[in-house]
């Protein structure tokens, strides 16, 4: 199952959840109901006598009152679930700071964290999507790890201590993966939407809980009334968490076999996720967690606290055959003896062999970027690349750890700085030409202040000129500083960048490439809720834009060749089915517009239109190999389309 199918199968399971919520609430306001009336239902007299004609409450007689609390009991689901989805709104890092999670800092010294990071790093530009924040649970002995946010835009990665002390690089890169596959396959967001709906469940718990609680003065019937109520609240509460259980355990069983698999593949090497299962099962601490974990079960590695109904993964035995088919459970004996021996699994913070490059492609770009020169054409396959959206491969990872490793130090130490993070993002816009040089700077000043002017002197003093290849890694491991920025701040740090693009009268590839980058990383932040959903237009409806956006693609890979351009072209309407008029001239004329235009247009394609469209835009850069400037600007149609085009490797 490919990326595009996955999220197709992420809209249909987001509706079966709006579904399961919706029963799930119906069921709680019927036992509501049917408290209400047994203990508050009126009981009819007889007008005459004025006795009691029925000792039992008739519906007919109470359906204002029924009306009534089925109404409340709606509305306080809702306002819980409300207000709890609101608070999530801030992005992932809530949620890890709510279980006591804490940021890794850009400057830290412990080598565990420095891996960690730089596991996230290399993933995140290998799949290429923004690099998440990262979080680690330092009071959790257990292993465990989580993935949160509404897109990949605001994702965080939380790991716990244990898993950073117990697994080695190899493990750790398999439950990283395991989390990257559910932000990439949808996952992440139907899982923090789950949060808040299942907050509306249980608010009624825990409002009874308070009820009870509460220490009240002397008996009489009101004090009366508030326990039953109390109690009442509890009960149907408690049946609340009973159909919760039932949600996450329907929503995430089964897709932790499909992450579990997507890791393999990520990594390719099964050893990697499946002794980080293994070491689970061996370890006293396994992968309980101390903080309160019911609400987020369903989000983690492996179960956060002891479930004996309605688990929300399966069972890890279950999941490590299903990794490695010939295991044994008598492995995990030996297992236990050694890790108590050795119970910390300590390594380099690096990953082994970084720095030993080999003979062939990997080698020559590697000395390419050492020396400062663009990397050679590679030719791509359409068929490949598209397969490997959402999956990439261990070679992508390579290329991505040598392209971090490449990064100046004290850009990259920038980059990861909150305080240094509008600089850095300024000094890919800097000209080499002196004056207009100058009005960039002046521009910053005014902009930015002076204190921003100086830091971006010392970074151009110090790296005045950065490869063409590093501009990418370098603006997307500044992202997670940049997302924790003042709102304020980001929206003047656009609007500065428009302005330094323009300086000099041109736009440039990269420099629209990185103002659309950013821009969707400022829109995503401010409005995490409403990002990261797949659409439903169809492509037949969007042929003009589709043209456009092939068009300008195919110049720009091939400036100055018209010839050349055509056949590109041609290659990328005939995977469409869409004819060439050939009586119309290639035209750059007014490109940034007429691109914005066309990714407008084509923003909310449903996936299966999306798979077509990325498969001809591919076939379109590849024609005849791809450039620089085709990598870049590849980028960038597919962050407004939301496909997480891996890098070339």
């Amino acid at each position: 199952m490919n990326f595009f199918e996955q999220q197709e199968r992420a809209r249909w399971r987001a509706r079966r959840l709006v579904l399961l919520f919706v029963l799930a609430v119906f069921c709680i306001i019927l036992v509501v109901d049917l408290v209400v009336l047994a203990g508050f239902g009126w009981v009819r007299t007889d007008a005459i006598s004025g006795r009691p004609v029925s000792s039992m409450p008739r519906l007919a007689d109470n359906l204002p009152l029924l009306a009534w609390t089925s109404l409340a009991t709606a509305v306080a689901i809702g306002l819980a679930s409300l207000y709890r989805i609101v608070d999530l709104r801030q992005g992932g890092g809530v949620v890890a700071q709510g279980l006591g999670g804490v940021l890794v800092s850009p400057d830290t010294s412990d080598p565990l964290h420095q891996r960690l990071r730089n596991v996230v790093e290399e993933m995140a530009i290998a799949a290429g999507v923004p690099v998440p924040e990262v979080y680690v649970l330092d009071r959790e002995a257990g292993i465990n790890a989580f993935a949160a946010g509404y897109a990949p835009a605001d994702a965080a990665i939380a790991v716990t201590r244990g898993a950073l002390q117990h697994l080695t690089r190899a493990e750790l890169q398999g439950v990283v993966a395991h989390e990257f596959s559910h932000i990439l396959n949808g996952d992440m967001r139907i899982n923090v939407r789950l949060i808040g709906l299942l907050f509306g469940i249980l608010a009624l718990a825990l409002v009874g809980r308070l009820l009870l609680s509460v220490r009240y003065g002397r008996g009489g019937r009101a004090t009366i009334a508030l326990l039953g109520l109390g109690m009442a609240l509890l009960v149907t509460g408690y049946i609340g968490v009973l159909f919760g259980r039932l949600i996450q355990a329907s929503v995430a069983r089964q897709r932790e076999y499909l992450a579990d698999a997507s890791a393999v593949q990520f990594t390719r090497e099964p050893a990697g996720i499946a002794g980080a299962l293994k070491k689970i099962v061996a370890l006293g601490s396994g992968s309980v967690l101390t903080a309160n974990s019911e609400e987020i079960s369903h989000m983690l590695f492996a179960a956060g606290f002891q479930q004996r109904f309605l688990a929300t993964h399966p069972p890890l035995v279950e999941r490590i055959r299903a990794i490695e088919p010939d295991f044994e459970s008598s492995e995990l004996a030996s297992l236990r003896q050694y890790l108590v021996r050795h119970p910390l699994a300590l390594e380099t913070p690096e990953m082994p062999g970084l720095a030993r490059v080999g003979n062939g492609a990997s080698g020559a770009l590697a000395s390419r970027l050492g020396a400062g020169l663009a990397p050679p054409r590679l030719a791509l396959d359409a068929d490949r690349i598209s397969a490997r959206i959402g999956r990439p491969r261990p070679e992508q990872m390579a290329a991505a750890a040598r392209l971090v490793e490449a990064l100046p130090g004290v850009l990259a130490r920038a980059a990861r700085s909150d305080e240094w993070v509008i600089e850095v993002v300024c000094y890919l816009l800097i000209d080499s030409d002196a004056d207009i040089r100058d009005r960039q700077l002046l521009l910053v000043a005014q902009t930015m202040g002076l204190d921003s002017e100086r830091r971006l002197n010392n970074l151009l003093g110090a790296v005045p000129r950065l490869t063409p290849t590093l501009r990418l890694p370098l603006l997307e491991i500044a992202f997670p500083s940049l997302r924790r920025r003042p709102a304020v701040e980001l929206q003047r740090l656009l609007e500065l960048v428009e302005r330094l693009i323009h300086a000099d009268g041109r736009v440039e590839v990269f420099e629209y490439v990185l103002a659309r980058l950013l821009a969707a990383q400022v829109r995503d932040v401010l409005h995490p809720g409403a990002s990261g959903a797949p659409g439903s237009a169809r492509l037949s409806a969007r042929q003009p834009a589709v043209r456009d956006l092939l068009i300008l693609l195919a110049i720009h890979g091939r400036p100055g060749d018209p010839a050349a351009a055509t056949a590109a072209l041609r290659v990328g309407l005939d995977t469409l089915g869409l004819e060439h008029e050939a009586s119309s001239p290639l035209s750059a004329a007014d490109w940034p517009r007429r691109l914005d235009r066309a990714l407008e247009r084509l923003a909310a394609l449903r996936p299966a239109d999306q798979e077509r469209l990325v498969r001809a835009l591919i076939a379109t850069v590849s024609h005849a190999g791809i450039q620089q400037s085709e990598t870049e600007l590849l980028r960038a149609i597919a962050a407004a389309l939301r496909v997480p085009i891996p890098i070339p490797a």
